[in-house]
């Protein structure tokens, strides 16, 4: 058995475990196998809803939905636009939090039921609470982990310093790979979003991808 399948049988095992602790916590929860899987999982969901909002996630950039999306004469909400002025981003962030439906990934998933958001202004962790009439959050299993401890671990040591370099941010750990909870005016981890349960008035599903997907 080569290694590549390997990986996919254990991560399909770890994701079943993943879903069942998630509902345990109230979270609309489900696994599947690809991308194509997740776009079309996702688009099945939307159908009812007019305007959607996007948390800058490359994850759910690579599922093609934006595009579906517009083709389907939705509104849409996406402040990571290309040369954007700054007051338009702005105003777009907060249309973002009025969406019927709030799509984005997450920094780490715990197999013990817990998702993890650092956020750097905070549009997406606020929206993730609440605001939108739904929420859709998609993560590759690359994100989940053992428990809530190393998923903490996870976004210091992987994916922020990865998102920080992506986007070519003035942060040390966007130069050294290595978090020095450091004070320069661009960080990218300000805010730290921890859902343990769903929240109250939020309806919120996660998709659990069975490949690598993001940072």
């Amino acid at each position: 058995m080569d290694h590549s399948l390997q990986k996919k049988i254990l991560w399909e095992m770890r994701a079943k475990a993943c879903v069942e602790s998630l509902k345990k916590h109230r979270f609309d929860a489900h696994m599947v196998s690809s991308a194509e899987e997740a776009g079309a999982l996702i688009l099945s969901m939307v159908s009812g809803y007019q305007s959607f909002g996007f948390g800058g996630s490359d994850t759910v950039r690579s599922l093609g939905i934006i595009d579906a999306l517009k083709k389907e004469g939705k509104t849409i909400y996406d402040h990571n636009q290309q040369g954007l002025p700054f007051e338009e981003s702005l105003r777009i962030r907060k249309e973002e939090l009025r969406s019927d439906c709030f799509l984005a990934s997450a920094n780490a998933v715990s197999m013990t039921g817990e998702i993890v958001n650092v956020d750097g202004v905070g549009n997406r962790t606020s929206a993730m609470g609440f605001g939108p009439g739904k929420v859709i959050l998609v993560a590759g299993m690359n994100k989940v982990t053992p428990d809530l401890d190393s998923a903490l671990r996870r976004v210091k040591e992987v994916a922020a310093p990865m998102r920080a370099k992506s986007l070519n941010m003035p942060t040390p750990c966007a130069e050294t790979g290595i978090c020095t909870d450091c004070n320069t005016p661009m960080r990218i981890c300000n805010i730290t979003l921890i859902l343990h349960r769903k929240p109250i008035l939020t309806d919120m599903s996660i998709i659990l991808v069975n490949e690598e997907l993001g940072y």
